[in-house]
């Protein structure tokens, strides 16, 4: 009963066909199957996928516009937000190149696995973004659960190039973070709060400089 609240919670929410709400549970069902081996969510987290981490990845699609054509997801894990992005872009027709980066062998198996599986063009490197020797570039890129904010900015100015947004999950030290970043840090970002916690805020990054 609960779980089938929270499909209609991120139904009403994203308004997605039934067709993508049916690869959303092929997901789901692969994903806490998986989960007993790779250890891909918290275990807290498997009765709450919905919410937790298909609600709360979905929540940036409504902010890719037309210039967005590539997305890069650093440290994707078991795919969020960007597989989630990539699943929402198809159901809304939105032609997105999209590059899952995963540093673990292991789970960048397991997301070359339901790619197949959902029959999705996206592509797994399967590299340590922070130690890998060419800048990334995309359009748009995305990091939910990934490093501490002042790691991710340091990370941004140095190895990557030409984007045009990004978007940063932040949880519940976001803010202080935020804050904390804005001494070393030129950030021009728009702060929305999370859609699933009021503890986490999610940000657009438009443009960052080193002070």
């Amino acid at each position: 009963m609960v779980r089938s609240a929270h499909i209609d919670t991120f139904s009403r929410f994203t308004q997605v066909s039934r067709e993508t709400i049916t690869s959303l549970i092929k997901y789901e069902n692969y994903l806490i199957k998986s989960n007993k081996t790779l250890n891909l969510i918290g275990k807290s987290t498997v009765n709450e996928i919905w919410i937790r981490h298909f609600l709360d990845s979905s929540q940036v699609i409504d902010f890719v516009d037309k210039n967005i054509k590539s997305v890069i997801d650093l440290g994707s894990g078991a795919g969020f937000p960007g597989l989630i992005i990539a699943i929402l872009a198809k159901d809304r027709k939105i032609h997105l190149k999209v590059k899952l980066i995963e540093k673990s062998p292991k789970k960048a198996s397991f997301l070359k696995e339901i790619i197949n599986y959902l029959n999705l063009n996206v592509t797994v490197l399967n590299i340590n973004a922070l130690t890998h020797s060419r800048k990334l570039e995309a359009d748009l890129i995305v990091a939910r659960a990934f490093k501490p904010l002042k790691v991710i900015l340091q990370f941004l100015d140095k190895n990557t190039e030409n984007w045009k947004k990004i978007f940063l999950f932040l949880g519940k030290t976001g803010k202080d973070e935020l804050l904390e970043a804005s001494k070393s840090w030129h950030i021009q970002y728009k702060q929305r709060m999370s859609v699933t916690s009021s503890d986490s805020v999610v940000i657009e990054v438009n443009k960052l400089k080193k002070k």
